[in-house]
């Protein structure tokens, strides 16, 4: 008789921005529910979180003095924390980031109007930043492309994409031609994702909740808008305020958080032109900045900053349709998540 699978483990880190500390869970997939491992203290305003590309490492940014990012080692089997090192950051990050071979971190200031380039040991721990770049108002998000060649930051304030290209040898940046890439009129670009193929880039604008449908030319290292969109629930009351957007990792559906009216909207991705249909939105925890779904694409989990709680919703695998399936607390202020599978 054949084995029946292993459900997968699921490690889910949460920084709580107003406790100081990076929240530890995990996910019980057969309840869809999520218990409180740890909370690892950690000082001051923690927020950005990335993970290194094999995931045994978790660097976090505090965005109150010292400005540092944060170095820990993960434990494959039970997820747990170890706190390696702490090196400083030239400004307060609002998004940080590994390269495709996680031997730098990328970081962007939105109050510093600058991105930065720190080294990353072979023992996994963040340098100080050897090369900070002046920006357009309010640096926003900053990633690499699948070839690991080219870099993109978003400008919130100056309504632009950054174009650079990027040497994995040195961990340099210098502008690509054109430098700069504006998506639609008065975007106000923040957050970005690649899809798996590397074919797309979907941008979410946070002032107006629009996302752009970007094609990436893999060869340029450009960006060319093929759709705008809105993400924005009807009968919103007050001026849009998005967060958040990722794609499922499949890449079939994309979701995006919007603060002001606290709800999550659903995206079909078509295969063949990367453009996205509507599928509706679900409200969620109150004001929620961060998301993130697990490796499976079978869980979305959000964190609310006004009410300090998770929420955790299944995902149908065949309509891409939200599910709530429970809640529970987080620290003061959650506002970043990241997850792992363990082994």
């Amino acid at each position: 008789m054949a084995a029946e699978p292993v459900a997968e483990v699921i490690a889910v880190y949460v920084s709580n921005a107003d406790s100081g500390e990076i929240g530890v869970y995990r996910l019980d997939a057969a309840r869809g529910e999520l218990a409180p491992v740890r909370a690892v203290a950690v000082g001051g305003q923690v927020m950005p979180m990335a993970l290194s590309p094999d995931r045994r490492f978790l660097y976090a940014a505090r965005r109150s003095d010292p400005l540092e990012v944060l170095s820990f080692a993960i434990d494959p089997r039970s997820g747990e924390l170890a706190a390696l090192g702490a090196a400083p950051l030239p400004h307060s990050m609002a998004n940080i980031a590994t390269d495709r071979s996680g031997r730098w971190l990328f970081s962007a200031s939105y109050g510093g109007n600058l991105i930065a380039v720190s080294p990353i040991g072979a023992d996994g721990v963040a340098q100080p930043a050897q090369q900070a770049i002046a920006t357009a108002p309010h640096a926003h998000a900053i990633g690499a492309d699948p070839s690991n060649r080219f870099v993109f930051a978003t400008c919130l304030g100056g309504g632009h994409v950054m174009q650079l290209r990027f040497d994995a040898a040195t961990g340099r940046l210098t502008p690509n031609d054109p430098p700069l890439f504006t998506p639609h009129a008065g975007a106000s670009p923040r957050h970005f994702a690649f899809d798996p193929a590397g074919r797309f880039v979907y941008l979410l604008n946070e002032l107006d909740a629009m996302i752009d449908v970007l094609a990436f030319d893999a060869a340029a290292g450009t960006l060319r808008t093929v759709q705008t969109v809105a993400s924005l629930p009807p009968g919103v009351d007050g001026a849009p305020w998005a967060a958040d957007l990722h794609l499922g990792p499949d890449g079939r559906f994309l979701y995006v958080s919007e603060r002001r009216s606290s709800t999550l909207a659903a995206f079909r991705v078509d295969p063949e032109n990367g453009q996205l249909a509507p599928l509706g939105h679900v409200p969620t925890e109150a004001q929620p900045r961060g998301f993130a779904i697990t490796p499976d694409g079978a869980f979305l989990i959000a964190a609310g900053q006004q009410s300090d709680r998770l929420a955790v919703y299944t995902i149908d695998a065949r309509r891409g349709a939200l599910a709530l399936r429970s809640t529970c607390a987080a620290g003061r202020n959650p506002n970043w998540i990241e997850v792992v599978a363990l082994t």
